[in-house]
Formats: structure tokens, sequence, C-alpha cells
């Protein structure tokens, strides 16, 4: 799978190690940075990672920062991203069962690499459930449209 991944400075150690992993797993991952742990601000990095998943050059996004909230803010300001924001696999298989997520984020700051790896295998491995949730999901990239 294609995958676009990206951090601020407070998650790049996590980043990098999931990077290797998914690498390791076969997965192609495009890395968006930052290079470095210096300090950078989240939202230049989840807006880069939103348009990189929403032209389909990635098929799913991982965005990372100290508690996963505001760069999960960021990618969400993209109407087609569905980013969503999980510390165990419970959530992040539902929010590809439910909501179709094409992106998930971490906080580095409150989960460890162990269950960060678990997250995102949930993630990776659960296919949308369509059916009742589609009409849903539809509803997220166009919001006033009526039911």
């Amino acid at each position: 799978m294609r995958i676009a991944i990206a951090s601020d400075h407070a998650a790049f150690e996590l980043k990098a190690l999931l990077r290797d992993w998914l690498i390791d797993e076969g997965h192609e991952v495009a890395d968006l940075g930052p290079d470095s742990g210096d300090r950078v601000d989240y939202p230049d990095f989840g807006y880069l990672l939103a348009g990189v998943v929403a032209d389909g050059t990635a098929e799913r996004g991982i965005a990372l920062c100290g508690s996963g909230i505001g760069i999960s803010m960021a990618v969400n300001r993209n109407p087609a991203l569905r980013c969503a924001l999980v510390s165990e696999p419970l959530s992040a298989a539902l929010a590809r069962e439910h909501n179709d997520a094409n992106c998930l984020a971490l906080g580095a700051r409150l989960t460890g690499i162990d269950m960060a790896k678990a997250c995102v295998t949930a993630f990776l491995e659960t296919e949308f459930g369509g059916g009742r949730h589609a009409g849903r999901v539809e509803k997220l990239s166009n919001p006033t449209q009526e039911s």
C-alpha cells in the first residue's frame, strides 16, 4: 500500500520508527517530514499530508504530533480527508469500517511504539463496511447534503 506519513517535531522519532517498520512490512512509504527534530508547525505538515492523500498519490495517511490533536485538525481541514485520532486498535478499525477513514492520527507523547504499530495495523487491514455507513461518509465531504 502507498502510505504517506508526516509529523511535527514532537513526533519526529515515532515517525521514523513507524516509517521504517512500514517499509519492512512491504509498504511504499512517503515521508513528508520533517527531516529533523527541530521545531516546526504541525499545520504545515498536516496540510501537506492531506494534499498527498486527497490527490491519490498516497492511499492512506498517518499524521503524528505530540497529542495527535493538532495535526488531525489540520488534516481534516481538507474535505477529502477523514482523519481519525485514535489511541487503541479497536478505534482504528472502527474508523475504517464505519467512517472510511483515510488518515490515522496518533499522539507521540501519549502512544508507545507497540500500541502505535497495533493501531496502524488495524487501520491498514480493516476495509470500509459500506452499506448503512456510506451515506454518512458522503455527508462528511459534503456537509450541506440533506438526508
